[in-house]
């Protein structure tokens, strides 16, 4: 094999199997998998999705749950030469058929419920789905010996390595390029920063349309380490899991704490063989920190920053009780400070530099240059000095040590146990519930995080009625629990919706929710 490019994205996974070559590379339920394996089979899969023709597809959707399918997928497709595109099949289909369509997607791998997912979003793609019978309502792509390739294709650093989808404004995802060269900084940065080994056991708590997924597998897999799924019933035994799995590397929302927390999982001492905790999707508390920190004393806890659109994360805030508990505003954990070769500003409402609090707007080699589609990219991605900057939307401070701290957004995007929502979308979703005339939509504070909460006029319409109608369009971690019908929307002195007096009638006693 010839030696493989530093810059590709792929090339880690191959870092992992020299560096460790009877090693397990992921572990799913009982199912260990080594990482000679994997590489074969990514091989075989790879050959198939290239096999008889000559154009092999620029894009491949990985449509699967955490598993044998979703990992090898991701490693095939781009074994192939082509851009992963990660996708739920728990979306609905409408969703699902339109980041296909976005994506370019000319290919998919799927497990039984992705091939499930394709039916419902009646798609005509090639399909290959080595576990599942073929029961002819799908195009299926043969997997053959002969075919397998020699040895992964390598993609220039400029090429897309990985494509993910975030909430759209307007009720449309929007798809965020990743290029094979803002990855390979990334993880250049991480390898620099962080110690990990062959003898690591990461966890693999996200779902692989969610961006720091990319982190555990990528940084496991650079090292020779090991990827643990972690199955929702992890978490009635949190402690009894991490400790039977080894596990050494914890990477979850900060909403995973509160979780645990409740089920009794957090006790002083509870989780001693992590070694590394890392945080990202939402603000961390210092509340929650030090507990977690309690419950795993022998772990560097760290606070991870970062959109989509500046690939998984930009910064870094290492926790410390005696110097962040100081640096901290409103109990929030500090984000740190920017990756290195970053350059930011701060904007205020004027647009113009601030030296003290503002936008965080950022430029660098992790940013992306724009959306799939560059519609969306009018008020995200502006030309300044010659550059692409890209406007985050949070309003952050500069600390007195250089860092930087979330105060919180400057729109109605939000995030909701890691899902990046924008509320716009949740009000787009219900405005076409039969009955609704209007909609808006907060948020409130839970011991688990935030919680949206719709307020509609029109019809009065009984809450699971709403859930129903909603579940046919947005992912479940987007459906509301909360619904109030209102006459008439409260208005600000500029006739505009009063978002702030729903919010805080979202925080008094008086709720409708239904029920998960």
């Amino acid at each position: 094999m010839s030696e493989a490019p530093a810059h590709a994205l792929h090339a880690r996974f191959l870092r992992g199997l020299a560096i460790a070559p009877e090693g397990t590379a992921f572990r799913v339920g009982a199912d260990a998998v080594g990482y000679a394996r994997a590489h074969a089979e990514a091989l075989r899969w790879a050959g198939a999705l290239t096999a008889g023709t000559t154009k092999p597809p620029g894009a491949v959707a990985v449509l699967a749950n955490k598993g044998f399918e979703s990992y090898v997928g991701i490693l095939a497709a781009l074994y192939s030469g082509a851009t992963v595109v990660p996708l739920h099949p728990d979306f609905p289909a409408s969703r699902t058929r339109h980041m296909l369509a976005a994506s370019g997607a000319g290919a998919v791998i799927a497990d039984g419920a992705g091939l499930a997912a394709l039916a419902g979003a009646e798609s005509d793609l090639p399909v290959l789905a080595p576990a599942c019978a073929d029961d002819g309502r799908s195009r299926r792509i043969a997997v053959h010996a002969r075919d397998a390739l020699d040895e992964p294709v390598w993609a220039d650093p400029s090429d897309v390595a990985y494509t993910l989808f975030t909430s759209g404004s307007t009720g449309r995802p929007k798809g965020v390029p990743i290029t094979h060269a803002a990855l390979h900084h990334y993880f250049e940065l991480m390898d620099r920063r962080y110690d990990f080994t062959a003898e690591d056991v990461f966890s693999q708590a996200t779902e692989l349309n969610f961006d720091c997924a990319a982190f555990d597998l990528f940084c496991a897999w650079g090292a020779g380490a090991s990827v643990h799924a972690v199955p929702a019933q992890a978490y009635l035994d949190l402690p009894a899991f991490v400790a039977e799995r080894k596990m050494t590397v914890w990477f979850s929302t900060p909403s995973g704490i509160a979780m645990v927390r409740r089920l009794g999982g957090l006790a002083p001492g509870a989780l001693p063989s992590l070694r590394w905790s890392f945080f990202a999707g939402e603000a961390l508390l210092c509340a929650d920190t030090a507990d977690w920190q309690a419950a795993a004393p022998g772990s560097v806890v760290e606070n991870l920053y970062g959109p989509t659109e500046l690939t998984i994360t930009v910064t870094g805030h290492r926790w410390s009780p005696e110097v962040s508990l100081g640096l901290s505003v409103n109990g929030i954990v500090p984000i740190g400070a920017v990756h290195e070769r970053h350059d930011h500003v701060l904007l205020g409402e004027d647009g113009e530099p601030r030296e003290a609090e503002g936008e965080l707007c950022i430029t660098g080699p992790q940013a992306t240059a724009g959306y799939l589609d560059p519609a969306d990219d009018r008020g995200r991605f502006v030309r300044r000095d010659g550059r692409t900057w890209y406007r985050t939307g949070d309003r952050v401070r500069r600390l007195a040590n250089g860092e930087l701290a979330y105060l919180g957004r400057l729109d109605a995007q939000v995030q909701i146990q890691g899902w990046r929502v924008e509320l716009a979308e949740v009000d787009n979703a219900v405005r076409t519930c039969p009955g609704v005339v209007d909609a808006a939509t907060v948020t409130r504070p839970s011991e688990s995080g935030l919680e949206l909460v719709v307020y509609y006029t029109g019809a009065p319409t009984p809450p699971a009625v709403l859930a129903r109608h909603l579940r046919t369009t947005l992912p479940s971690g987007l459906i509301p629990k909360h619904y109030h019908h209102l006459d008439a929307f409260p208005l600000n002195p500029n006739r505009k919706v009063d978002r702030r007096r729903l919010a805080e009638l979202a925080a008094g006693p008086a709720r409708v929710e239904v029920g998960s």
